[in-house]
């Protein structure tokens, strides 16, 4: 059984027992706090799908704050104008939430 839901302008899709990197969720949010997203888009029980129009009624994700922050890799912006004296580099890490994803209730 999987669902897609959609966390803070983002779809996942989400199994029991799988991990989610979400946008970070803020300080309010510690670890081992229990999490519930109810925007569930689609549910998928063994063959048996169910698509909202917009959002499934009653479906919701319940999940676990595994690790509140988590750095994700370093990107550089380089940006050049060649014969022009121009270069301009740089650098950003987006910040995430770990979650455990602890049940689909459908």
């Amino acid at each position: 059984m999987y669902a897609i839901v959609e966390i803070q302008g983002q779809q996942f899709k989400a199994e029991a027992g799988k991990f989610l990197y979400v946008h970070y969720l803020g300080d309010e949010k510690k670890e081992g706090e229990t999490v519930e997203f109810d925007k569930v888009l689609l549910v998928d029980a063994d063959g048996a799908v169910k698509v909202g129009a917009p959002t499934v009624e009653g479906a919701k994700v319940v999940c676990e704050v595994k690790r509140p922050l988590v750095k994700g890799d370093k990107v550089i912006v380089f940006k050049k104008k060649r014969r022009n004296d121009y270069r301009r580099k740089n650098g950003h890490r987006q910040m995430f939430s770990q979650l455990v994803i602890k049940d689909v209730i459908a």
